[in-house]
């Protein structure tokens, strides 16, 4: 069936990037509305959350109705939006990014849990299951959707940066696995890039609160890191938002090497494109039972304590 947040959750905060302050709210929305975002301060223009809305930007997801309306830096909300299986809603937001709070999706998380869900018994849900292997490479960097029960996610980064350095890990999503494996994980950046990208206009939100910050074998953020594999655990996090942008819950497994944003985008332009390659199925409960937000608002409540992040 389908859902929806049960009443406001709201969220204050600034832009990664700008460095500007905002304002979100997640609201309810009717059955098959969909996410939409909502640019409150350009007279609620409509921005749908969907793939082919995504337009080219640096070191983020940025959305574009069309209309001269974009939104950027999505996928920390969207990642919490599809792990807490909520299908329908409407997100405000004053102004063009989304606010990025502690750097992960937890507080999103934390505000839905707070809010509760809805249920539409009346709708069904559809989802996308892919039917065979489409993949997209570029250089050193690939990214694959495979035929699947369900949501799994394997991905790989290497970075030089010891801190970092070659991390994997492979996940079914499953029944809460993103609340109880992925939502807490931080965005990460290396020092040395922080000048270059402030130079150019980026990153004038970031602290060392709101992003993990390495260099070499030094974790600078205060606190260290959440866990010690925290970088391919946001990697993995920020997948699962972009992929929200099918507009449905995938039947599928994602494997990333070295992908980010733009690959993942760019696969699913491949999957959309090959009409042989998937199919509209409708959710049974058996399917239900094993999507990415089965049981999350009642288990994710009762572990309230947990999820209050910095």
């Amino acid at each position: 069936m389908q859902t929806t947040i049960a009443s406001k959750a709201q969220f204050r905060g600034v832009g990664l990037h700008s460095g500007a302050a905002v304002r979100l709210a997640i609201l309810p929305a009717p059955a098959d509305h969909g996410i939409v975002f909502v640019r409150t301060d350009l007279g609620r223009a409509r921005i749908p959350a969907l793939w082919d809305h995504v337009t080219p930007s640096q070191l983020c997801t940025l959305l574009d109705n069309g209309q001269g309306a974009t939104v950027s830096t999505v996928e920390h909300v969207m990642a919490a939006l599809a792990g807490t299986g909520i299908t329908n809603a409407v997100v405000e937001v004053n102004g063009p990014e989304i606010p990025i709070l502690d750097g992960s999706s937890a507080p999103f998380v934390q505000g839905i849990v707070e809010a509760g869900l809805r249920y539409y018994p009346d709708a069904p849900l559809r989802a996308i299951r892919v039917l065979r292997d489409v993949e997209v490479r570029q250089g050193l960097a690939h990214a694959r959707l495979s035929p699947a029960d369900h949501l799994a996610i394997d991905f790989q980064i290497d970075f030089t940066d010891a801190a970092i350095g070659h991390q994997e890990k492979s996940l079914d999503m499953a029944n809460g696995t993103f609340v109880h494996e992925l939502m807490d994980s931080r965005t990460f950046c290396r020092q040395s890039d922080v000048v270059q990208m402030q130079q150019n206009g980026l990153a004038l939100g970031g602290t060392y609160l709101n992003a993990v910050v390495v260099d070499g074998d030094k974790v600078l953020s205060p606190g260290g890191l959440r866990h010690k594999d925290e970088a391919v655990r946001h990697k993995m996090l920020d997948a699962m938002g972009d992929l929200a942008l099918a507009g449905a819950p995938l039947l599928a497994r994602y494997t990333g090497h070295r992908a980010g944003h733009a690959m993942t985008n760019k696969l699913l332009r491949a999957l959309f494109a090959q009409p042989d390659a998937w199919e509209w199925v409708t959710v049974t409960p058996a399917i239900q039972r094993h999507l990415p937000g089965a049981g999350v608002i009642s288990a994710a409540a009762r572990a309230m304590p947990a999820l209050a992040v910095a």
